[in-house]
């Protein structure tokens, strides 16, 4: 499939500064998480994940929707998840692909891999540094593809989704950034 095909359901996604770990810096409209050493001064809030570095975006993903995300580092977890994922402490359950409220794509410089409910699906791609999601929620189809003009698949999921969806990043190592949506709109192709 064509890269334009999929940029007619592009949605604009912001994160959400409640749901991200305090070592996570949001930035660029909050569409940027960057992983620091240092604490950020967050308030307290009941949806911050307190002790994974991740965080969800603020908007809840509409039907049919396509959203791209850049990183840079060593590595990245493109998630999707229920709004009810648990937030405190270090178990599976708050652990973006580790549970039945997440799925991942792992995107690492050693290579890639698939995540739902802690089992992980290998996956065989040359090295990319942005990844596209496509979700058709009432469909329940999720699907994860290298961004190019002509995208290709590295994964789809086939499921029946049970709650509303958001967007999740988790970042492994400092200094690491991924960023939503970061095309820039002068050079989408015309639709």
């Amino acid at each position: 499939p064509l890269l334009a095909e999929f940029l007619k359901y592009s949605h604009e996604i912001t994160l959400d500064p409640n749901t991200a770990n305090t070592h996570l810096l949001l930035s660029e409209g909050k569409r940027k998480v960057t992983r620091m050493k240092q604490q950020q001064s967050y308030s307290d809030h009941p949806d911050r994940f307190t002790y994974y570095c991740q965080v969800l975006s603020k908007e809840r993903l509409p039907g049919r929707c396509f959203w791209e995300v850049e990183w840079n580092g060593k590595g990245v977890y493109v998630a999707v998840a229920y709004k009810n994922i648990p937030r405190e402490g270090n178990s599976n359950e708050c652990f973006f692909g580790h549970n039945n409220k997440s799925w991942v794509l792992h995107c690492d410089t050693n290579g890639y891999k698939f995540w739902y409910n802690h089992v992980p699906t290998d996956l065989s791609s040359p090295q990319f540094s942005r990844v596209g999601v496509y979700l058709d929620y009432s469909a329940g189809i999720l699907s994860f593809y290298r961004v190019s003009e002509t995208m290709t698949l590295l994964h789809r999921v086939q499921t029946t989704f049970t709650q509303p969806l958001y967007a999740g990043l988790w970042l492994w190592l400092e200094r690491e950034t991924a960023e939503l949506n970061s095309r820039d709109s002068r050079l989408q192709p015309s639709l």
